[in-house]
């Protein structure tokens, strides 16, 4: 039985004070480690403080990005081995906000994962297609040449421990969500996929979140499906109580 891991990725929101206000209003409520993985991805900015105030509780503390060296001259960059010391414990890698933006590519995206593991980070990849891509019947291409390009070269107990977030480019901020048939298809296809790579007991262990507009109100017909084993969320993490509501599907979701 999968573990439920929700995940809410805070983007470029929120203020140091309104970050630790949150974590504050929430901690002392997360359902029980045993029941769901409950984490925050917040800017680096933030994330020594949020560190500390989430210590001794369910919550876990996440990173957006981070390079994939140890260190050197990368202005501007944060590295595997800084988040570690900081007692971080996991990190987005791939999104599609990076890939468009900052020229994430497979490959980097690739280094970034190993990197992960080699400093004690879960690492949460992203995968997913563009609308164009999607109506060109091309989703399961799309999705399966990130989760292989990703999960190279990594042994078969690395690739059990990784979280897959499928996040369809047309459904992030927009509203849209894809039905929870379609968003089970895809996870179901990205499974199929880690299972040619690293085998069946790999593929079941793995866990697949889905990302997309995932909201309260919709989350638990999602956590329902067979092979969607949590969310990556944005907006709907920003709020404590909106954030409780989704932990508490988690919770009960399997």
């Amino acid at each position: 039985m999968r573990k439920p891991i929700i995940a809410g990725n805070w983007k470029m929101y929120k203020t140091l004070s309104e970050a630790v206000d949150f974590v504050q209003a929430v901690k002392s409520s997360i359902p029980a480690a045993d029941r769901v993985d409950s984490v925050i991805c917040a800017p680096a900015l933030f994330l020594p403080s949020l560190v500390k105030e989430a210590e001794g509780s369910n919550l876990a503390i996440g990173a957006q990005t981070m390079h994939y060296e140890n260190e050197g001259a990368f202005t501007g960059e944060i590295s595997p081995s800084q988040l570690e010391d900081i007692d971080v414990q996991y990190v987005i890698l791939g999104h599609s906000e990076r890939r468009q933006y900052d020229n994430e590519t497979d490959e980097k995206v690739n280094k970034k994962v190993h990197a992960a593991f080699a400093h004690n980070l879960i690492p949460i990849i992203c995968v997913g297609e563009t609308l164009e891509e999607r109506e060109a019947s091309n989703t399961v291409v799309k999705v399966s040449s990130q989760v292989g390009a990703a999960l190279k070269g990594l042994s078969i107990e690395q690739i059990a421990q990784t979280v897959i977030a499928y996040e369809p480019i047309w459904a992030i901020g927009t509203g849209k969500t894809a039905t929870a048939h379609d968003a089970n298809e895809v996870c179901k296809e990205i499974r199929h996929t880690v299972e040619k790579i690293a085998g069946d007991v790999a593929a079941e262990l793995i866990r697949i979140q889905y990302g997309g507009s995932v909201k309260p109100e919709n989350v638990v017909e999602l956590l329902l499906k067979e092979h969607i084993d949590g969310a990556l969320v944005g907006g709907a993490s920003l709020k404590p109580d909106s954030y409780l509501k989704l932990l508490e599907a988690g919770a009960n979701a399997k």
